[in-house]
């Protein structure tokens, strides 16, 4: 069985366009928080901590398919579903299912890698570790 964690968010007046629709982007960003909610909820320390102890920096998104099913607007209670339907060598697929109570507003599926970074700066794709693994399974 996939470990899923509820993120909630409030729709503020402000998250919406004037048609009082939530405007798109605002989920990418309630999904974002919902992703590293995951993480805590399951015991990964703060980024900070595990880049000392794993050279982990974070887990930057590489790909995204969202599909918007219903509308959302200011007053709704929004519960993110966020679980690992899959994971890789070097990356992950995180899933998200935005719902206001039984009701499917957004899916989300992202491909996500656990980030390393080098003495120049750059950032690469580091092994899945296995005990952020063990713990969100």
């Amino acid at each position: 069985m996939t470990r899923t964690v509820v993120y909630q968010v409030r729709v503020e007046f402000g998250d919406c366009d004037p048609a009082r629709i939530v405007w798109f982007p605002n989920f990418f960003r309630w999904i974002d928080a919902a992703s590293r909610h995951f993480f805590v909820e399951c015991g990964v320390p703060p980024w900070h901590e595990t880049e000392q102890a794993l050279g982990v920096i974070g887990t930057p998104l590489v790909d995204t398919h969202a599909k918007f099913v219903k509308t959302a607007s200011y007053g709704d209670l929004l519960r993110i579903h966020t679980s690992v339907a899959e994971w890789r060598g070097k990356s992950f697929i995180q899933r998200h299912r935005v719902m206001r109570e039984d009701t499917l507003v957004m899916e989300c599926d992202e491909v996500r890698i656990f980030a390393g970074r080098r003495a120049d700066g750059s950032i690469f794709a580091l092994e899945v570790p296995g005990a952020i693994r063990d713990a969100c399974r």
